[in-house]
């Protein structure tokens, strides 16, 4: 049974898994390297739950018990009672490697470990791991608190009963589970993204401005969101890292990154985060950058 969940990675997924355990009751323990990451997510994780209880999603009691379940933390060996530990790190294979190498040992043993990888092969990730058996992935959405979906991969070793009790938390957290093999990047990036990908082709071939491509997509295909303005959302570094395990893992070529992604990542403009991508944030407004 799952009571305590571990999550390694305080950043935006990080952050956003943690509120949503925490409100559905469970304990939690939420580990980053960083202490002002950690700093920053409870900040985040108490706007949007102040968000919630102004929309009433939640009420005041119900944010105050939630806040109060969650346990920032820059160690690891706070994690060895928990139940089910999810890696929300970067999507960077050897960094997550590099997690589950150091962490595992200190799990207790029938502990269940998750990847919220969006991209990674499942089953690599639990070869490196003392417990591919109960080793799964578990890719959220984000925004976290407001997508509904929960992608579940099995690696090829992962056990029945493992599945079973990750696919009824998720139920718990009030997702839904959807299930996808183990190919490169599952099922949502696995579209998603070559789309993003050719939107930034059409920029990079003079088809259309950024401005001209989103509103196209927006008005055109009544996408909430335009392909460039979601790819700064994402990340464009995260954008390009899910392209580069499709054109690796599939080996053909219309997965190749376009090469104007590349060079938006080699200039450290990675969307929102950054405060300029395909947009420049710094100003009251969003303006494109082509």
């Amino acid at each position: 049974m799952i009571e305590k969940i571990g999550i390694i990675g305080a950043g935006q997924m990080g952050n956003g898994i943690a509120h949503v355990c925490a409100v559905a009751g469970f304990d939690i323990q939420l580990s980053d390297i960083n202490q002002e990451q950690l700093d920053a997510a409870i900040k985040v994780i108490e706007n949007n739950l102040t968000r919630q209880v102004m929309r009433g999603k939640i009420g005041e009691e119900d944010k105050v018990a939630a806040l109060g379940r969650i346990h920032p933390t820059t160690s690891l060996d706070t994690l060895g009672d928990v139940d089910l530990l999810i890696e929300a790190a970067s999507e960077d294979e050897q960094v997550k490697r590099e997690i589950f190498s150091t962490v595992c040992p200190k799990l207790k043993p029938e502990a269940i470990v998750a990847s919220n990888t969006s991209s990674i092969s499942i089953t690599r990730l639990a070869a490196s791991t003392d417990r591919p058996e109960q080793f799964m992935g578990m890719h959220f959405m984000n925004p976290v608190p407001m997508m509904k979906l929960v992608e579940l991969i099995r690696g090829i070793a992962t056990g029945e009963e493992t599945f079973k009790m990750v696919r009824d938390l998720t139920i718990k957290l009030g997702k839904t589970p959807a299930n996808a093999e183990d190919f490169p990047a599952f099922i949502v990036n696995r579209i998603l993204l070559p789309m993003i990908n050719e939107a930034v082709y059409t920029l990079y071939e003079g088809v259309g401005s950024v401005d001209s491509i989103d509103t196209a997509m927006k008005l055109g295909a009544n996408h909430p969101m335009g392909p460039l303005e979601l790819a700064d959302f994402i990340g464009l570094d995260t954008c390009l890292a899910v392209m580069q395990v499709l054109y690796e893992g599939l080996a053909d070529t219309k997965y190749r990154p376009c090469p104007l992604l590349v060079k938006y990542v080699e200039a450290g403009w990675l969307g929102r985060k950054t405060n300029r991508g395909f947009y420049d944030y710094r100003g009251d407004k969003p303006v494109p950058t082509r």
